[in-house]
């Protein structure tokens, strides 16, 4: 299962920071913390603390990893320092916010109201915040291959493979290694794909080595031939480098070259992340079906996947919460249509795979989670389980809508569909075709939304509609303690 995880940095300001200090402003400092769980925070940074000031933008960011796959609650505490310890217990605090990280990049920038305790608000002060992504987005992309190569093995021709390496510390660094072409002295090599960062460093002058060698089983690969270059000259395409073997060139006079390495094609291009969508605005629509088949066994026994506890949760909606809560970040208007299948429903109890849950066919959508909850709690006592169990219908329902999106040709939007049910398929044929035509817009296992939202726009050839925003500039302001 692939994960999304990278590097953020957190750009902060304030505006209209209540003043504790007597004869002058405050002296702001921003503290960072995370839920870890139980009640318990955790600090992950501060930045510097700004005198004087009651709308500081603060220079330092504040680095922490995101993680799509979870809900990683944030909060922010702004105070007021008037001593040298470390401790914030005795330093005045000017208020707090707390939000979600998935917020914050999907917002692009998010500006929430400081409060000084639930219910009381601090003053009007004010706690924006914007992310960026920390990465390397350039990556080089080269075709490479080779002609007339030296034969190695005695009883065929040479298996030849390339490595590259970059110059650093003195040494020579391996970046990528190709795959083995066997019994074969003018082999084509798959197109690849290598960091900008990690083949030159950024500097396209960096000294890079490559060989081309004989693969051997044992690992005692023999050398065909090597030479030197740089991202400059590589991308002078086509580029022919001579391979040569240092010592036939040391002992034989009349040797020229083990063979030719041309490169047919060297570019540099934007990679883009799954946050450069999300921050270029693109929403995440998220769409829910819920399986009512008479499968899952009578809703009022405590065996049933519908039977609720006395606390009003049962494994569907802990499923829905645990989803639902990532993915509600990452759209806008928090609107989401919610739909059952495999009940016979009023009035006429005729059995439906596509039936609101809000039984508002003109309109399914809830507002937020908890909306789908309260149309789930009202509905599973006035709907009969029945069957079979098909997912089809609401499969093609949302296929239809990421069908009229993509005629848009932008990266504006993604639907994901969960649905909930106990495992059994009766239209495995039927779900099949609904799915296979559309496997960039069906249903997508959470942990595999970023990957997957990012292949489906790389393949349509659809870059973010804007870029992320720049960490705010640092203003001229009071001297730094």
């Amino acid at each position: 299962m692939a994960h999304c995880m990278t590097l953020v940095q957190l750009s902060i300001s304030c505006d209209h920071l209540i003043d504790k200090d007597i004869s002058s402003k405050s002296d702001p400092l921003c503290v960072l913390l995370q839920d870890v769980g139980g009640g318990s925070w955790v600090e992950l940074g501060r930045t510097e603390q700004v005198r004087n000031c009651s709308s500081p933008e603060f220079s330092k960011t504040l680095q922490l990893e995101y993680h799509f796959e979870t809900v990683q609650k944030l909060r922010f505490g702004i105070y007021d320092i008037d001593n040298k310890t470390p401790e914030l217990g005795d330093d005045d605090f000017l208020g707090g916010a707390e939000c979600s990280l998935g917020q914050i990049v999907s917002s692009q920038i998010l500006t929430l109201p400081l409060m000084l305790k639930p219910g009381k608000p601090a003053g009007q002060g004010t706690i924006t915040v914007s992310a960026q992504e920390l990465k390397d987005s350039c990556i080089v992309t080269m075709e490479v291959e080779a002609r007339n190569l030296d034969k190695k093995d005695f009883l065929g021709k040479s298996d030849p493979f390339l490595e590259f390496f970059r110059q650093g510390d003195r040494k020579w660094h391996l970046v990528y290694r190709s795959e083995v072409i066997k019994n074969n002295l003018n082999p084509t090599w798959k197109r690849f794909s290598v960091p900008l960062q990690h083949l030159c460093g950024g500097d396209y002058n960096t000294p890079i080595q490559v060989r081309c060698s004989d693969y051997d089983s044992d690992g005692s690969h023999d050398l065909i031939g090597t030479f030197y270059t740089s991202l400059a000259q590589l991308q002078a395409v086509p580029a022919e480098f001579e391979c040569i073997h240092p010592e036939k060139h040391q002992k034989k006079k009349s040797y020229k070259n083990s063979g030719t390495i041309c490169v047919k094609a060297c570019q540099v291009e934007t990679e883009y992340s799954f946050l450069d969508y999300v921050m270029g605005g693109c929403q995440i629509n998220f769409t829910v079906g819920m399986d009512f088949t008479g499968s899952n066994g009578d809703p009022s026994s405590p065996d049933s996947l519908h039977y609720l506890s006395p606390t009003g949760v049962n494994e569907y909606l802990t499923a829905l919460w645990s989803v639902g809560s990532v993915v509600q970040d990452y759209d806008s208007d928090k609107l989401f249509p919610a739909f059952g299948f495999g009940a016979q429903v009023p009035p006429d109890w005729q059995v439906s795979h596509e039936f609101a849950l809000n039984f508002n066919p003109n309109n399914p959508y809830c507002a937020g989670i908890q909306g789908i909850v309260d149309a789930y709690r009202q509905a599973l006592p006035q709907v009969r389980l029945y069957g079979p169990t098909n997912f089809a219908p609401i499969i093609n329902h949302v296929a239809r809508f990421a069908a009229q999106a993509a005629y848009q040709s932008t990266a504006s939007q993604y639907f994901v569909l969960l649905l909930l049910t106990d495992g059994a398929v009766t239209d495995v044929e039927a779900t099949c075709q609904a799915v296979a035509p559309r496997e960039a817009l069906a249903q997508a296992v959470l942990a595999e939304v970023p990957t997957q939202l990012v292949s489906y726009f790389k393949a349509q050839g659809w870059a973010p509609l804007k870029m992320p925003p720049s960490p705010a500039k640092v203003p001229a302001q009071a001297p730094q303690a």
